[in-house]
């Protein structure tokens, strides 16, 4: 590897998908401003919200992740196009 263009900051960070409260603890340098507190140690917080816990192609079941009402608001706009008038 070339020397100088890694980050040197990489730690301990915990990444929580807010669709399903699980919570991953691995090394990253994503930079946070939240902290949470897992087995008496604290780690930063990165909130995602989706994952592998929670993505349909990794679980195996079809379900719609809806954030601020994308899915109704494709829906509305698309939704009805192959239906016969």
């Amino acid at each position: 590897m070339k020397k100088g263009i890694h980050p040197e900051n990489y730690r301990l960070v915990a990444f929580k998908d807010m669709s399903n409260d699980k919570v991953f603890i691995t090394k990253s340098t994503v930079n946070t401003r939240e902290t949470i507190e897992i087995d008496g140690v604290v780690y930063p917080l990165f909130k995602m919200e989706i994952s592998s816990a929670s993505h349909p192609f990794y679980t195996g079941k079809m379900k719609l992740v809806d954030t601020a009402g994308r899915v109704d608001k494709f829906m509305s706009r698309y939704g009805n196009r192959n239906q016969k008038k």
